[in-house]
């Protein structure tokens, strides 16, 4: 009788569990980013209704509690009243009253955290566009939803 080495049919055993087990991981960190991506495709959707509508609760509501909002040439705003804080300065004292964001990449597990990065305009009560340029934006799952934890922007514009 042949004797058989088990060693090398272990060894094929154990990848072919180990591969099985790394592809069925994939489908659900894709479902989690995608999940993320949509969630943060709707946020932006709306984000700028609050400065067409002068609504800041819309506003707000994209914002963690903890929030950082970190304008370019200006302290970081930081906390629950960050949001409101800069959208009466972005509406009062800047005549912001619509935009669009560009995203060119979310990144991340899509579990707690993910990143957003792209490019953004922003337009005055004439539909004129006075500054654009490009942000960062971590974002951050609450029990509330996707909510923006720490958004970082510049101007491409000198002012």
């Amino acid at each position: 009788m042949e004797k058989i080495n088990i060693l090398p049919v272990i060894l094929l055993f154990a990848m072919l569990c180990l591969y099985n087990d790394c592809s069925a991981q994939q489908p659900t960190e894709n479902r989690d980013l995608e999940e993320a991506k949509k969630a943060i495709a709707a946020s932006n959707s709306i984000y700028f209704q609050a400065f067409a509508k002068g609504d800041s609760s819309i506003f707000i509501n994209r914002y963690a509690k903890d929030c950082w909002i970190m304008p370019p040439n200006a302290q970081a705003l930081c906390g629950a009243n960050a949001p409101l804080e800069f959208f009466r300065t972005a509406y009062n004292k800047f005549g912001l009253r619509n935009g669009r964001f560009i995203t060119t990449d979310v990144f991340g597990d899509g579990k707690e955290f993910v990143t957003e990065v792209g490019f953004w305009q922003s337009f005055d009560a004439s539909n004129k566009m006075f500054d654009n340029g490009k942000f960062l934006v971590l974002w951050k799952k609450t029990p509330e939803g996707w909510k923006m934890f720490r958004d970082s922007f510049s101007s491409d514009n000198d002012k």
